[in-house]
């Protein structure tokens, strides 16, 4: 008997390393192990590779390599914007962002308002969306910064990025994106959006873990959050060579991103609508929104999600209660609740985030498995013809 495909629907958490990233990376874990600043022959032949990664990473996200800084993950990018803001307008002491933004940037701003800066968090409507008039009206004199996701990890949906930094720019502050979710997924270009600060993480896109990029826009004479003389003085320590590699490897990988996007939002509609042919009451959260074309965040009526997800789990699939940085917790997601959706709403939601390794036959596995789990957790008959499961059954 052949084992059950093991089934990876949770690629908004991570990715799966690519192959042909760790045979870019192993070189430099092995052979390839010179400091990048050190004037041997070695040295410069890793300090080159390291440019051409820097090369692939820039132009990928439509800067030049200047404008580019190699950090720890998009957690430091974040952080090192938020910071940098405030340090180049030190008479500034006002931030605004979102309810919904990413656990690195919510709690940054709630450390900061214990030091004294004042944040505005944007409100979103029942889809996820953004107001416009609403950033306009919470710019002030005062405010440093501006920084707004480019896309939600949980829901998908995409805030108008351009036009936020447009308004943000005619008030005076300074625009900052976290794009962590989006690169490889839409077309992210950070100068043609105008924005100042733009954050990345390679693992999001079959690179490794532990590495991610901060554009900051040409002119911007950002203060370091480490001191050094690595990344033109912008980030020091001596970088991680591997993984920058294979983040410039897995970069070179997304080489059309509207193929892409078309192959993995066929895999998500085909979900959705066989989904709702069997649950016509299940609501797919932002649906009305401009979404990611890869992100599925499904309200299963008076389901329990953990049990839900554990039971998947027992059937070879992967998917995700929430955000994977609150795995574990029992609070309800932050981004369900800002959009008004009720704690026992948000408590029977699962995200389910397809990936450029996912197939067809996966989303048709996933629609043959969650029926009878559904059935069986509304304590319902099983049946063999294909179950419709209506709201009167589950409220």
């Amino acid at each position: 008997m052949s084992m059950m495909r093991s089934i990876y629907l949770d690629n908004n958490a991570t990715t799966a390393l690519a192959p042909v990233v760790l045979d870019a990376m192993l070189p430099y874990l092995f052979s390839e192990y010179a400091n990048p600043s050190s004037a041997s022959e070695a040295g410069v032949r890793v300090k080159k590779a390291l440019g051409d990664a820097r090369i692939a990473v820039a132009h990928f996200v439509g800067a030049t390599p200047a404008e580019l800084i190699f950090t720890s993950g998009a957690t430091e990018s974040n952080q090192t914007a938020i910071m940098g803001a405030l340090s180049l307008s030190k008479c500034k002491r006002h931030l605004i962002t979102s309810q919904v933004e990413h656990p690195s940037v919510l709690l940054m701003c709630q450390h900061l308002e214990r030091l004294g800066i004042e944040v505005t968090y944007l409100p979103v409507d029942e889809e996820g969306r953004l107001s416009l008039d609403d950033l306009h009206a919470a710019l002030r004199s005062d405010t440093a910064l501006v920084s707004l996701m480019w896309a939600n990890n949980e829901t998908g949906v995409v805030f108008p990025v351009a036009e936020a930094t447009a308004i943000a720019h005619a008030a005076g502050a300074l625009f900052h994106t976290d794009a962590t979710q989006a690169i490889g997924k839409v077309s992210v270009n950070a100068v043609a959006s105008g924005v100042d600060f733009l954050s990345c993480s390679a693992h999001k896109i079959h690179g490794p873990k532990g590495v991610g990029a901060l554009f900051v826009r040409k002119g911007i004479a950002l203060p370091p959050l480490f001191h050094g003389h690595q990344e033109r003085g912008r980030r020091g320590g001596t970088e991680n060579v591997p993984a920058i590699i294979g983040f410039g490897a897995a970069i070179r990988l997304v080489t059309d991103v509207e193929s892409d996007a078309c192959y993995l939002r066929g895999l998500r509609d085909h979900f959705e609508q066989g989904l709702l042919a069997f649950m016509p009451c299940a609501r797919i959260h932002g649906q009305e929104a401009e979404r990611l074309p890869n992100t599925s965040n499904i309200g299963f009526i008076a389901i329990d999600a953990e049990e839900l997800l554990y039971r998947l789990e027992q059937k070879g699939i992967t998917a995700a209660a929430g955000a994977a940085c609150a795995a574990g917790r029992q609070e309800p997601s932050h981004v369900l609740t800002a959009m008004g959706i009720s704690k026992t709403a948000v408590l029977s939601s699962l995200r389910f985030s397809f990936g450029r390794m996912n197939q067809l036959e996966d989303v048709e596995q996933l629609l043959r498995v969650l029926p009878s789990l559904l059935l069986d957790m509304m304590d319902m008959p099983p049946i063999t013809a294909a179950p419709l499961i209506s709201c009167a059954h589950s409220q």
